[in-house]
């Protein structure tokens, strides 16, 4: 798979607005889609239109799994989130990598995020159902336990809506398009915004 790497540019000096950290793989990094299409570019407009004084840092790398989210938390934590939206686990689960590995690293990174006094938003993910009911449920899993045990709020499928549909995707019915962006955003703001402040 390409990789692609959205600039996780810090926030200039002269900007002390609160960081909300868009950290994971494609799904943010915004593959397939022109600069400015992806969920966190149209969640920075969203905030601006409704008067919300925040900074979205997009920290997406295409084809990265929870192993290389963990091995990437130095940086994230530099950026000084107030708010970490972890958008990770589905390559891991397109991979049929151990359920026990990505629920260890993603659980590493919401206790070290919750360290650095991060409010921590969950997307949870699912599977295509030829991977079996068996894993795809264990799969699942996973994002509610974390959430439930870390009291976190929880996106309960990150692509709900979009997933499936070849007017939403860029044709491989995962990765949104401009318009499947639009209604991630839209699913993002329904757990974000009551987190946020004006």
């Amino acid at each position: 798979m390409m990789i692609s790497f959205a600039a996780a540019q810090g926030p200039p000096a002269s900007d002390t607005r609160p960081v909300i950290l868009a950290f994971g793989d494609s799904l943010s990094a915004g593959y397939g889609v022109p600069r400015g299409s992806g969920y966190p570019e149209q969640l920075q407009r969203r905030l601006d239109e409704r008067g919300y004084k925040y900074r979205v840092v997009n920290m997406g790398i295409s084809g990265d799994t929870t192993s290389g989210g963990r091995a990437r938390m130095k940086q994230a934590l530099e950026a000084k989130p107030s708010i970490v939206i972890l958008e990770l686990g589905a390559n891991d689960g397109l991979r049929g990598l151990p359920v026990k590995q990505t629920r260890e690293n993603l659980e590493l990174m919401i206790t070290t995020f919750k360290q650095g006094n991060s409010t921590v938003i969950l997307a949870g993910m699912t599977l295509p159902r030829n991977y079996g009911n068996t894993y795809v449920s264990s799969f699942e899993d996973v994002f509610r336990d974390l959430a439930k045990k870390y009291n976190l709020p929880l996106i309960p499928f990150f692509l709900e809506g979009v997933a499936g549909q070849q007017n939403l995707t860029i044709g491989d019915f995962i990765h949104p398009n401009g318009e499947g962006y639009r209604i991630v955003t839209s699913t993002v703001m329904k757990t974000l915004e009551p987190l946020l402040k004006k």
